[in-house]
């Protein structure tokens, strides 16, 4: 099993590809297969199911073939995990700048004269 960083490392670099971004997009209207992923983009068939599988071994993509269609759908869980450490994140650095910016309004203040 993969450990939490280990997992967070899978779904920011699945998610560094701009086709897999647009996969992404896609599948969070709602489930599609795989030849209706295809569709609009401009590549094999074979290109977009590489780009699916990198999807699906990040944990962000889930699939299953009923017959011969593939149907796809996004995990939520896994993408709600990477917005969760985005978010600590920029509340880490908005708490940084927030002090910065009280340590330079004194000194901002010293050179008015009101």
């Amino acid at each position: 099993m993969l450990n939490h960083s280990e997992s967070l490392d899978l779904v920011f670099r699945a998610l560094g590809d701009r086709t897999r971004r647009a996969l992404v997009e896609r599948l969070v209207r709602g489930p599609a297969s795989v030849s209706e992923l295809a569709a609009p983009l401009p590549m094999s068939l074979a290109a977009v199911v590489q780009h699916l599988q990198v999807l699906e071994t990040a944990g962000i993509v889930r699939s299953e073939k009923v017959g011969r269609v593939r149907t796809c759908r996004i995990e939520p869980s896994v993408l709600r995990a990477g917005e969760h450490w985005l978010g600590h994140q920029r509340t880490a650095w908005e708490s940084k700048l927030d002090r910065l910016g009280d340590f330079l309004e004194p000194g901002d203040s010293e050179g008015n004269a009101s």
